[in-house]
């Protein structure tokens, strides 16, 4: 199996005092598909694929399937009924390791990319209320009346979303009636 790898054998330190590029989101989504162009194999599957390989793979522990290898290489018939050799096994068991690393520092690298634009839209929320709650007092002076309509705007599109929120979600308080006593409890009335 051939493999093209980079390799860095000794950094100059020309290139250790060089700073580092920081790239825009566009590039890296670039790099991300060009890195998939070079992958073997990228599978995707659905959410169901994934639950019934999850739990089929569940049913052997790693214990059980290192200890298989043994039975595998003990006795050619077993590798011969199976029509693998126990290195091609062994090849495949090593190339699962290696991409379950890989898959972890993903997961790691979406994580991160994933909190930092979660942080982002909070800045973003929290500017946009103060932009707002500013631009109101201040659209109550005439001197500042081109506020105005933006205000409304965004107050239209505030009343339409919570409009929309609560059709969406019947359990919300302003659909809910009051609460009925509780049972066993009776109430009376003094005349």
């Amino acid at each position: 199996m051939l493999q093209n790898r980079v390799v860095n054998s000794k950094s100059s330190p020309a290139a250790e005092t060089q700073p580092t590029v920081k790239l825009d989101p566009e590039a890296i989504v670039e790099q991300i598909r060009l890195l998939r162009s070079q992958m073997e194999e990228v599978t995707p599957l659905t959410p169901a694929q994934r639950r019934i390989l999850r739990e089929q793979s569940r049913k052997q522990s790693d214990a059980v399937l290192a200890g298989t290898m043994n039975v595998l290489g003990a006795l050619d018939n077993v590798a011969l009924a199976l029509g693998l050799q126990p290195e091609e096994v062994r090849q495949l068991q090593a190339d699962w390791n290696r991409w379950n690393a890989v898959a972890g520092e993903l997961r790691a690298l979406l994580n991160g990319v994933d909190g930092a634009n979660l942080v982002r839209r909070q800045r973003l929320s929290l500017i946009s209320a103060q932009a707002y709650s500013i631009g109101a007092q201040l659209a109550r002076d005439p001197a500042h009346s081109v506020l105005v309509p933006h205000i409304q705007e965004v107050k239209r599109l505030k009343s339409f979303s919570k409009r929309r929120k609560s059709a969406e979600n019947p359990q919300s308080p302003t659909a809910n009636p009051a609460p009925a006593p509780a049972q066993g409890t009776t109430t009376t009335t003094k005349s």
